[in-house]
């Protein structure tokens, strides 16, 4: 017997289906609110390869600023902090995450990014170190 699906096959061919035929999937709208969410395996991978981009992108360019005298360190825990300080400031602006967004398929108007999304933590499945995702 098959197990029900949360999906439903139906024919594309041109007879009944009207205007032009696509053969992609269509990106699901990323303010969509499921009954059941699964993260696509998919996006994911785009999500880590974005983040390694912005990772080289700013290694990168902090090797430059140094090596054009433009940037004092002291020790290499000094660079990690500033390091740490340049991830940090990117991913909490608008222009970070519509990085993220664009990379994973999504086109969202910048003043539709929430900077400061709520963690809801489902009842009796609290957040394993308090409001921190981590």
């Amino acid at each position: 017997m098959d197990e029900p699906r949360d999906y439903q096959l139906i024919s594309t061919s041109p007879a009944t289906t009207p205007g032009p035929v696509k053969k992609e999937l269509a990106l699901p709208d990323p303010g969509a609110t499921p009954f059941k969410v699964v993260v696509d395996p998919e996006m994911r991978l785009k999500l880590r390869r974005a983040l390694i981009e912005l990772i080289d992108y700013h290694d990168e360019a902090l090797a430059e600023h140094f090596s054009e005298g433009k940037l004092d360190l002291e020790s290499y825990k000094e660079y990690i902090e500033l390091f740490a300080r340049s991830l940090k400031e990117t991913m909490e602006s608008r222009e970070g995450v519509a990085y993220l967004l664009r990379a994973v398929g999504f086109e969202v108007p910048a003043d539709q990014i929430n900077l400061n999304p709520v963690l809801r933590w489902k009842k009796g499945a609290p957040g394993a170190f308090g409001s921190s995702l981590l």
